[in-house]
């Protein structure tokens, strides 16, 4: 349980280092982009195994399904990086309409970061297990969650017009 506290100790440490990280290291923002995603994705694949401590026979039944449900997620994140990017944009300018067409993005986003979880439940818990399958989610979302409260923390809210 300690490994699991310092491997997320480390990820929030490497979240909260990354901005320090961009301003002192000349990098394009795709390059920048594709480096933390490199190294969060590292760090989760070291929390997740440190976490659901698998045996040789559920391992290689989980990491293909992970791979899968990872690639999947990159595209997701995309998405929400191109809303972020025109939410950047627009936010001086904001108009009902852009706000609108905003919140229903990012609704949608977030409906098919749900959509890939379940599928990805039903592989583990048909491939691995419901117990197996749950975890991981409990983990994964655990993760989301200090990664979503980072990038929330940056974004500063739509002001009242």
């Amino acid at each position: 349980m300690k490994q699991i506290a310092w491997l997320t100790f480390a990820l929030i440490a490497l979240i909260v280092a990354l901005p320090l990280a961009a301003q002192e290291t000349p990098m394009t923002e795709d390059e920048l982009i594709a480096l933390v995603r490199s190294d969060l994705q590292k760090d989760k694949v070291a929390i997740i195994g440190a976490a659901m401590d698998f045996n040789a026979e559920e391992a290689g039944k989980f990491w293909p399904i992970y791979k899968e449900y990872e690639t999947a997620l990159a595209k997701v994140g995309d998405a929400r990086l191109a809303l972020i990017k025109d939410y950047a944009e627009n936010f001086v300018s904001m108009t009902d309409d852009k706000a609108t067409d905003l919140a229903h993005e990012a609704m949608k986003i977030e409906q098919q970061r749900f959509d890939l979880k379940k599928k990805c439940f039903e592989k583990l818990s048909a491939g691995v297990s419901p117990v197996t399958a749950a975890r991981f989610l409990q983990v994964e979302n655990q993760i989301n969650l200090l990664l979503d409260l980072q990038i929330a923390q940056e974004i500063p809210l739509i002001e009242k017009p």
